[in-house]
């Protein structure tokens, strides 16, 4: 008989992207898997062991960082165990019946408008409405029934929520991937972990930051990626959300780290996880 920590939180309805991305990643077949409609929602469910692991986006390659998720997952306590990137094609779809012309009003999330927003410039009558997530979003198209509506969401999205492709792909960049996240309420070890996602805040002075990218180059590591989210209540101060391929059990990781303590006001593993290279291609 399963328990409630076996199951998998996924943001959005199945056909979401989010959705695929959870599939690609977990082999097993027989867990249950909730949905919810906010980002919110599901780290909560993750933090107070609702699910076990919930799969949440946190980049795109066209449009860059979800800074929402940026945010959430660093209040938390919640710990990064995995990553899977995902080739992402957005779709224009509407329901039987309807025409391109027809369309007035169309749903998706922010995300599916950001990556698509070329082809909303050259269809200016299209009014954008921001809705939960693209499978959200075909869900109430589909619902709806109304030829003047349509959504922006993946084809297996319109496969399930009984929508006719009217256009696509329509997202600006051919190549448009994104990074989804696996978190989880407790800390694990991850077998040949290779990459760690951490967040550091400065003391507001002149080459703070210098002195904390300086201690990554000293100790070799490569810098992937690097975020910088205000710190509330402390204007024109920030938080850095860095990505690096390391291992914390490397002893060059550990001295690097100890280096960040002395550089830093604070400095907090959010997870050491293995990289995924495959999902671009």
């Amino acid at each position: 008989m399963k328990t409630e920590t076996e199951a998998l939180g996924c943001f959005g309805l199945p056909g979401a992207f989010t959705a695929e991305a959870m599939t690609s990643f977990f082999s097993e077949e027989d867990r249950t898997v909730l949905y919810f409609g906010t980002f919110e929602e599901l780290v909560g469910a993750v933090r107070t062991g609702k699910v076990r692991y919930g799969i949440l986006p946190i980049e795109n390659s066209s449009t860059g960082g979800i800074t929402e998720v940026y945010d959430l997952l660093r209040g938390s306590g919640c710990f990064i165990t995995g990553e899977k990137c995902l080739s992402v094609e957005q779709y224009l779809m509407g329901v039987p019946g309807a025409s391109i012309e027809d369309i007035r009003r169309v749903y998706s999330h922010p995300q599916g408008f950001r990556q698509s927003r070329d082809f909303f410039r050259r269809h200016p009558r299209m009014e954008c409405i921001p809705h939960f997530s693209t499978a959200q979003s075909a869900d109430f198209v589909g619902r709806e029934g109304k030829k003047e509506q349509a959504a922006v969401a993946g084809q297996l999205a319109a496969r399930i929520y009984g929508l006719r492709i009217l256009a696509g792909p329509i997202n600006m960049s051919t190549v448009n991937c994104t990074r989804f996240f696996v978190i989880s309420g407790k800390k694990e070890k991850v077998e040949g972990a290779d990459k760690i996602t951490l967040v550091l805040s400065l003391a507001h002075e002149p080459g703070s930051l210098y002195r904390a990218l300086g201690c990554f180059e000293k100790g070799g590591l490569n810098l992937m990626n690097l975020e910088s989210r205000p710190r509330e209540n402390h204007p024109f101060e920030y938080f850095f959300h860095i990505d690096v391929m390391g291992n914390l059990e490397d002893p060059a990781v550990h001295e690097v780290l100890e280096a960040l303590q002395k550089n830093t006001v604070s400095c907090r593993i959010l997870g050491n996880y293995r990289a995924d290279r495959g999902g671009a291609s």
